[in-house]
């Protein structure tokens, strides 16, 4: 849209029912905090100024919630006197001269841009203010959109409704347009007298049509309203948030066996033909090229897998994990901050961290990269086409060249040239019948215990 918007994020509220040390809206859904999924919202509305009305945590919020696509300013409300008081609280940022005004809630994660266009588009249409309903089977507890002839005439709060119009199903979802040139009036002229001495947003419809005004409503599905107020909300929310985009993966290429037991982040990146196996976890920052297989039961975060490579089952990959085209990191495995090249393996029981390994280089079951010497983190480098035998330990930092061998069991801590094998063991020796004598001893030394 060519019309300027101000969007007013409220999010003040004390969170008690949230039994939390932290500000509701930086409670995550999908690994992100709710708040900064509502700024995503106004961005993809194409919004590019927003005021936020924060109260607790204020300066933890409004870094959750900034980004460099739109410009934030904050502003305290200091005193709890309702949705009209918490608007104004953003006035001088309302009084700079925008087309729509929108009010949003901070806790309302779910929320998509089409209810904020639709909203937008109302006041283009000529609308002094624009409300976002939604339809829903058991409406006990929201307020009534009162609408007649296309037109809303009030939002009825239950305790005032007739019995008539708390039969309607149409109920008022909290989010507000205003027109921009008559915002701080029309919120001027909301009053305080009720039982609770607040200044109600919702009057201002009642207040818009007794001077002639136009207010509409616009509908919106019930799930993108729904606010959070405890943490048994917070679940269901974030169980919507997780089938929807669930969804949106699978219908854009990307195969689920049981995709109710697959978690994503917000920021989570499958291409098409990928396979993922049951109950798997995405947390934070992953890309997986297409082809990928996630076998059951792995952990990814911060990672990226290439084309066709193979995970799990059992693994983890952590940040700075880098899978190479087909390489593969097998069960019971650990990856973190390291490039494990095209056509590798790193199949068993194996951790790999701070390292480099070239492509098409086989590592063992029980591989290690020591990379931890309890003050500083060294760098472990393999070459191509190199094979790690079982149960080695690579004492970083130590590079091993290209095609070279290390011999099962070996503790590395010098550097092995390209095309050398290395053995870092104790040589064997065979004691011919001392398992006999030995064996003979301790059963000797046994019962002799039991008999005391």
């Amino acid at each position: 849209m060519k019309r300027t918007c101000l969007a007013i994020v409220l999010a003040a509220g004390e969170s008690t029912r949230m039994k939390s040390s932290m500000s509701k809206v930086l409670h995550p859904v999908a690994g992100r905090p709710m708040i900064a999924h509502v700024v995503e919202s106004l961005v993809n509305a194409s919004i590019t100024s927003a005021a936020l009305v924060l109260g607790r945590d204020a300066d933890a919020v409004k870094a959750a919630a900034g980004r460099d696509d739109i410009e934030l300013s904050a502003f305290l409300q200091t005193e709890r006197l309702g949705t009209g008081h918490a608007v104004l609280a953003a006035k001088d940022a309302i009084a700079k001269g925008y087309d729509d005004i929108l009010v949003v809630f901070g806790d309302t994660p779910l929320i998509t841009a089409a209810p904020l266009l639709a909203a937008r588009k109302g006041l283009a249409d000529g609308n002094d203010i624009v409300v976002v309903g939604f339809q829903t089977a058991d409406p006990t507890g929201y307020g009534r959109l009162i609408v007649e002839d296309g037109a809303l005439l009030a939002i009825r709060e239950q305790k005032d409704a007739t019995e008539d119009e708390r039969k309607i199903t149409y109920c008022n979802g909290g989010l507000m347009a205003i027109k921009g040139a008559r915002a701080l009036e029309l919120l001027g002229k909301i009053g305080n007298t009720n039982a609770k001495g607040e200044y109600y947003l919702t009057d201002i419809v009642e207040i818009v049509r007794a001077e002639g005004g136009k207010a509409i409503a616009v509908e919106a599905p019930e799930t993108e309203l729904t606010g959070c107020n405890n943490r048994a909300e917070l679940a269901a929310i974030e169980a919507i948030w997780q089938k929807r985009r669930r969804h949106e993966l699978m219908v854009s290429g990307v195969s689920m066996i049981a995709p109710e037991t697959v978690f994503l982040a917000f920021d989570t990146q499958i291409a098409q033909d990928v396979l993922i196996e049951p109950n798997v976890v995405f947390g934070p920052g992953v890309i997986i090229e297409s082809g990928a297989i996630i076998h059951a039961f792995s952990h990814l975060e911060g990672a990226h897998v290439g084309t066709e490579a193979t995970v799990g089952p059992y693994a983890r990959l952590r940040p700075g994990a880098n899978l190479g085209p087909e390489s593969k990191v097998g069960n019971f495995c650990e990856v973190k901050k390291a490039e494990i090249g095209a056509g590798a393996k790193v199949n068993h029981l194996t951790y790999i961290g701070d390292a480099f390994v070239g492509e098409k280089t086989n590592i063992g079951a029980g591989t290690i990269t020591c990379n931890y010497d309890g003050v500083n983190k060294h760098i472990t480098r393999i070459g191509a086409n190199a094979f790690i035998g079982s149960n080695s330990s690579l004492v970083a930092p130590v590079s091993i060249g290209d095609g070279a061998l290390v011999a099962s069991g070996s503790v590395v801590t010098q550097d092995v040239p390209a095309d050398a094998v290395a053995f870092g063991r104790a040589r064997q020796e065979i004691k011919p019948g001392r398992a006999k004598i030995l064996r003979e001893k301790y059963q000797a030394e046994k019962a002799a215990k039991q008999k005391k």
